[in-house]
């Protein structure tokens, strides 16, 4: 991976996007790094801004901060961008014959290793697992979970009435349970089992039972309405499994790993080995399914297992129908911008054709 300088002329778009509306999320994110160098001035400066113009924002961005261009590894300009949101499903605080299918808690077994502690290259990831004997092996895979081999009676939060849409709710990481009096209940990630995220769509392809175009979230919601009898195996294809949390209700977006919550349409995902957790970044693509042009500047507010690569990144769609439509259908080429405070330590290597990722500046959730 490198960083190549770069202007803000030769961001695509840079003059015609609503900068401003990405403010209340630069915000959001000064609120984690205001206090770390060479945040803390950018950050102090921002907040006696109110309300700015496109222009005015735009302006702010242009003083204050240096465009770096990220690269892969190999040097190409071109990663990949999906989508995510927070969906909605229906459920209820105790089973019945409706609602089947359990959100779990972390289980008391489930042992996380935080390699950091001896290997401080490694910050933000984790090693999981559980102890037989004297020995920590790894932890129970989605499989053996579904099938009771783990301790999780008892840890139940809620249960929902379609195990495609929790399966599409341990993807996204977090979202919201409707019960039936009408209460809207909020959860999101607590931990995870593991193990790398593993695409069911891909496989479903590879099986020749869908074509690429079709390997959306939508089309395997198809798929399973069509082979119930399949969908257990389908589903467990996939090893890892994520518990959750019941999280406050509020007006806002989910909590990202930056612990902010999530801006829609203005909040990412990236691999923050790569990118800094908190920095605007500025994406070059297209909209779901079209060639129709979308640049934008937004805020590095999350992380997920399966975001991997320098060039590549997850858009936050928000909540609802149309954010799950649009979600769903996203998988477009990318090129990417990292902005930066001016006085940033960019290593020098960064700005080389080979060098080490920046370290991660946020906790990393790990969710698929």
């Amino acid at each position: 991976m490198a960083f190549k300088p770069a202007t803000f002329g030769e961001l695509p778009g840079w003059r015609d996007d609503a900068v401003a509306e990405a403010w209340s999320a630069f915000i959001a994110s000064c609120g984690a790094l205001a206090n770390r160098e060479p945040w803390r001035e950018t950050c102090a400066a921002a907040a006696r801004v109110t309300n700015p113009s496109a222009d005015v924002a735009r302006r702010f961005f242009e003083q204050r901060f240096k465009p770096w261009q990220v690269l892969s590894g190999d040097g190409a300009e071109e990663g990949l961008v999906t989508g995510y949101y927070e969906p909605m499903l229906r459920g209820a605080r105790k089973p019945g014959s409706r609602y089947r299918y359990p959100l779990y808690g972390p289980p008391d077994d489930l042992i996380a290793i935080d390699l950091a502690d001896t290997y401080p290259e490694l910050k933000g990831l984790r090693l999981r697992g559980r102890l037989e004997g004297r020995r920590l092996v790894p932890y129970y895979d989605r499989a053996q979970i579904e099938n009771g081999a783990a301790p999780v009676r008892g840890k139940e939060l809620l249960w929902v009435d379609d195990a495609v849409e929790l399966f599409f709710l341990h993807v996204q990481g977090s979202g919201r349970i409707l019960l039936e009096n009408g209460e809207s209940v909020r959860v999101g990630y607590a931990d995870q089992n593991g193990y790398p995220y593993r695409s069911i769509g891909r496989l479903l392809v590879e099986r020749g039972e869908l074509t690429l175009e079709q390997a959306s979230m939508q089309g395997i919601k198809a798929w399973a309405r069509e082979h119930p009898a399949e969908l257990p195996a389908l589903l467990n294809s996939n090893a890892s499994y994520v518990f959750f949390r019941e999280l406050p209700g509020n007006g806002n977006g989910p909590p990202g790993s930056l612990g902010v919550p999530l801006t829609a349409r203005r909040s990412v995902a990236v691999d923050s080995r790569y990118v800094p957790l908190g920095a605007p970044v500025y994406l070059s693509t297209t909209w779901p399914n079209t060639v129709r042009t979308l640049n934008r500047l937004m805020l590095a507010q999350d992380t997920g297992s399966a975001i991997r690569g320098a060039v590549r990144a997850d858009f936050f769609w928000g909540y609802g129908e149309a954010a799950a439509r649009e979600a769903g259908r996203m998988k477009q080429r990318l090129r990417m911008w990292v902005l930066l405070p001016n006085g940033y330590p960019v290593p020098a290597a960064a700005a080389g054709p080979s060098q080490a990722p920046l370290p991660p500046q946020g906790e990393a959730r790990s969710a698929p």
